[in-house]
Formats: structure tokens, C-alpha cells, sequence
């Protein structure tokens, strides 16, 4: 008897596709949904530069090309009523600027006044952060209060400053008076008017990195006090050893950053000169690089040559990021 081998075919469901066929809306949420993993991906990877390109255009256009034009200006010779009439000129305007006395004058202005600005300034924030760094009832009033200094205009803080020092009413020599010392003339005088001078930068950036100061000293481990304490270690000596030690790339950090900000000096002793001019007084005995800088460029209208001394100036503040580099890396050795 013949025995019947083939087998119907399963049943298929009305509106259903044939078996091994994933049905078309299957099959479009697979395409949709490797579609939207592309789209993530392409948006994981370019994103971020999407986010951070406003900085680097903004860079480009503010900050690396006038950089750039100023190293090929400083090249010619330019001034300020015809900035597109340039002759080349080569290195003439570097060997011109360091062959003006005016230039090392001013050069030897801005590391005196540096110095005076920069050491009791970090010094009297250190102490401020120290004391701050204790217990103190309103301690959040005193932060606020030393960060105000900072915020204040360079303008108001230094015509307030010129009133405190006037040589004939001025509050200062007011009391040196009352003490017994003769006035002093602050605005013609030397040393007088570079501590004048210096006194405006101490008196707004003391508050700020003492601030900087207090943050890392709150970072140290309260341990190594602990351990300080238990053998026998005053408050000062805790200081020294521990608070100190733990603050060195602190320290080096507001030493760089004082110091760059000390060789760009320019409010505080273009207002303070009673002149109202850029000379840095009658004798240039306060005018920075900056004011000299500024004298050239917009006042003797040398485009040319205060292009020279802004990439000099440039060139400093390369020398002081390569000792400081290589201070900190002689730091972390040793650390």
C-alpha cells in the first residue's frame, strides 16, 4: 500500500508574512532603530567639540590672531594714522627698544614694583588664610569681605588712592604728621610713589589669593595635624611642618600668577599719575612696560615698535612659565 509522504503547508495568518520574513514593521523599527544608534553615536563623538568650539573660535579671532599680526607688525614699521602703510624693517624696532633708556627704565619700574607689590602681598594673605582657616564666628562675612577689594574697579580704587595719598591733603601724610615725620611726595618722589603705587595691587589681590590660600589649607588632612598635636607640636611649629609643606604648589601657583600679573601692571599707575598721561610721572619713575607699551603705541602713535615691545613682554612671560615649570617639576621629585 502507498504510503503518502508530503505535508500540507502550515497555515499562514491573514495579513501575515511568509515563514523566515520578519514582518515590515519589524523590519523598519530594526532600520529606525540602528538609524538612532548611528545618530548617538556621530553625537557622543563630535559633541564635545561642538561645545568647546565657541572657545577656540573666539580664540582665534581675539586671541591668536592678534598675536600673530602684532609678531609680524612689530617686523615693520607702522604707525598709528596709516596702520595698513607697513615697510619692512626686520629686527630694527627689538634693537631700538633695547637700546631706549626709557625701555630698561621702565623694565627696571616694573620688577621694583613687582617685588614691593608681590612679597607682602602673598605674605599678609597667608596670615589671613591661616587665621580664617580656624574656627571664627562670621568667618563667611570676613571671606566676603576680603574678596571685595578684588571686585572693586581699578579706576575707584585708585583715584581713592591718589586722595589718600596727595601730598598736601592726603590722609597719609596726614598722619605722618601727627606723628612727627615731614610730608612726603608721593606722586613725584621714587620709592615714595612706587610703594604708592604698589600699595593699590596690595590692597585688591591680598583678599584674593588669601581665599586661594584658605581653600587649599582646608584641603590638607586634618590627620597630620592630629599627629602634629599628639607629639607635642605648637600651633606654630604646625605651621611650619605641616601647613607649609602641604602649600608649596599652592604657593607657587599664586608666586607665577602674581608675578605674570606684576609685569602687566597698567591701571593702577596710569591713574595715579597726577598728569593723567602715560610717562609714569614728571621723571618716569613709576612707568611700567605696560605704560610704556601704551606711550608708544597710542600717544607717540609707534605701532610698530609697541608691537616689539608687547611680543617682548610676551617673551618674559614665556621665561617665567618654563622656571615655573620647571620649579614645580623639581617640587614633585622631591615631594
Amino acid at each position: 500500500m502507498a504510503t503518502r509522504h508530503d505535508t500540507a503547508a502550515p497555515p499562514v495568518k491573514e495579513g501575515g508574512a511568509a515563514p523566515g520574513r520578519p514582518p515590515a514593521d519589524v523590519e523598519a523599527a530594526n532600520k529606525k532603530r540602528a538609524r538612532l544608534s548611528r545618530r548617538w553615536q556621530r553625537d557622543m563623538r563630535w559633541s564635545p567639540y561642538a561645545f568647546v568650539s565657541p572657545f577656540f573660535l573666539l580664540f582665534l579671532a581675539f586671541g591668536l590672531f592678534p598675536l600673530l599680526y602684532t609678531g609680524w607688525a612689530s617686523l615693520h614699521q607702522v604707525e598709528l594714522t596709516a596702520p595698513t602703510d607697513m615697510s619692512w624693517v626686520g629686527l630694527r624696532n627689538y634693537t631700538r627698544i633695547f637700546d631706549d633708556d626709557f625701555f630698561w627704565n621702565a623694565a627696571k619700574n616694573t620688577l621694583t614694583i613687582g617685588i614691593i607689590s608681590t612679597v607682602p602681598q602673598l605674605l599678609m594673605a597667608m596670615g589671613l588664610a591661616h587665621i580664617l582657616n580656624y574656627k571664627l564666628r562670621g568667618s563667611t562675612f570676613y571671606r566676603v569681605v576680603m574678596l571685595a577689594p578684588y571686585a572693586t574697579s581699578i579706576a575707584a580704587a585708585s583715584l581713592v588712592f591718589v586722595l589718600l595719598f596727595g601730598r598736601d591733603y592726603g590722609m597719609i601724610n596726614w598722619v605722618l604728621n601727627a606723628v612727627g615725620f615731614d610730608h612726603v611726595d608721593w606722586q613725584n618722589d621714587k620709592w615714595p610713589s612706587q610703594i604708592a603705587v604698589s600699595s593699590i595691587i596690595i590692597w585688591r589681590w591680598t583678599g584674593y589669593n588669601a581665599l586661594i590660600y584658605l581653600a587649599a589649607m582646608q584641603a590638607i588632612p586634618q590627620d597630620l595635624y592630629e599627629s602634629a598635636a599628639l607629639d607635642g607640636a605648637s600651633r606654630w611649629r604646625q605651621f611650619l611642618h605641616v601647613t607649609l609643606p602641604s602649600l608649596r604648589p599652592t604657593i607657587l601657583f599664586t608666586v607665577v600668577v602674581s608675578t605674570i600679573g606684576a609685569s602687566q601692571v597698567f591701571g593702577e599707575p596710569l591713574l595715579f599719575d597726577a598728569n593723567k598721561g602715560a610717562s609714569g610721572g614728571s621723571q618716569h619713575q613709576f612707568q611700567t612696560l605696560g605704560l610704556y607699551l601704551y606711550e608708544q603705541g597710542w600717544i607717540n602713535q609707534h605701532l610698530g615698535r609697541a608691537s616689539a615691545i608687547a611680543w617682548t613682554m610676551f617673551l618674559i612671560l614665556i621665561v617665567i612659565g618654563v622656571v615655573n615649570y620647571v620649579i614645580s617639576r623639581r617640587l614633585r621629585a622631591s615631594s
